[in-house]
């Protein structure tokens, strides 16, 4: 079977380095307009080799869309105006409810799946690609209802190949958890960087002084701006609630801390501490 993978990032490039290897039943092609990229995924082996988007819709089977969601959105119409019936075409964007939208009404809409695999690092590029990158991961399937049956169960065996379990969501409601187990994550971690530059002109004393526990909070900082502004534009509104509410709690504590109220910061932190439990036991509901 050949897959063209649309958009040869860190996302698109380890589902292509998961799936071209030996003694795979897929050959895996690239579409990417960046030419650096293109030459570093051929360098990689990651792909096959390159092909434009019309040339991928012409011979592939199926069609992953691993480039930004706002090209997403804009691509996916005219992908889906050129799918046969023998094709899928699934995404792997971190937003669902506008991609969905630009698709709703078209006829070729049921051999569409919306999905998003929960997995990721900093870097960005193909040579960020690496194996095993979702392995022990969640992926998201939303919309399910309106793709075709063997569509979905093609995604959900390209991702289980991957080490991924697939669970089932609205895309409203994708959105909506993103936004404050994802999303909110990053907003918090670029202003944590922002607000460490702006007051330690210093750089050598932030390397000197950072420890684990900044660096680990401040590890997202380093993520395209590319792909984190485009996600951001996508969800703008659940964004904003959860960054009211992520705002409301930074309040809260500078409230404690300019009150040296440290019994009321001391129980604050014990509340915090439940999110331990949380983590060990979230479940996100299946189908």
């Amino acid at each position: 079977m050949k897959i063209a993978v649309t958009g040869l990032g860190l996302i698109g490039g380890s589902i292509a380095k998961e799936l071209n290897h030996p003694y795979s039943k897929y050959t895996i092609f690239g579409v990417d307009t960046n030419e650096s990229h293109c030459e570093q995924a051929l360098e990689l082996g990651l792909v096959e080799s390159i092909k434009t988007l019309d040339e991928a819709l012409e011979e592939c089977q199926a069609i992953i869309l691993a480039v930004p969601v706002d090209g997403i959105e804009k691509m996916l119409p005219y992908v889906m105006g050129a799918v046969r019936e023998d094709q899928v075409v699934f995404d792997v964007g971190s937003t669902k409810a506008l991609i969905c939208k630009s698709v709703s009404d078209h006829p070729m809409r049921h051999r569409f799946v919306a999905s998003h695999p929960l997995a990721g690092t900093e870097f960005s590029g193909p040579k960020a690609a690496h194996l095993n990158l979702f392995r022990g991961k969640k992926n998201i399937i939303c919309e399910e209802e309106l793709s075709d049956r063997d569509a979905v169960e093609f995604v959900e065996h390209i991702f289980k190949g991957m080490g991924m379990k697939s669970y089932f969501l609205s895309a409203e409601e994708h959105d909506k958890h993103m936004a404050f187990v994802s999303h909110l994550s990053h907003v918090s971690s670029f202003a944590l960087s922002q607000t460490v530059l702006d007051i330690e002109k210093d750089e050598k004393q932030i390397f000197n002084l950072a420890s684990t526990g900044f660096a680990s909070t401040a590890r997202l900082a380093k993520c395209n701006p590319i792909t984190w502004t485009a996600i951001f534009e996508k969800n703008i509104e659940y964004l904003s609630e959860a960054l009211d509410a992520y705002i409301k709690h930074c309040q809260h504590f500078k409230q404690l801390l300019d009150d040296r109220d440290m019994k009321g910061m001391h129980e604050a932190i014990v509340k915090a501490n439940e999110i331990d439990r949380v983590l060990k036991g979230i479940v996100i509901n299946k189908k």
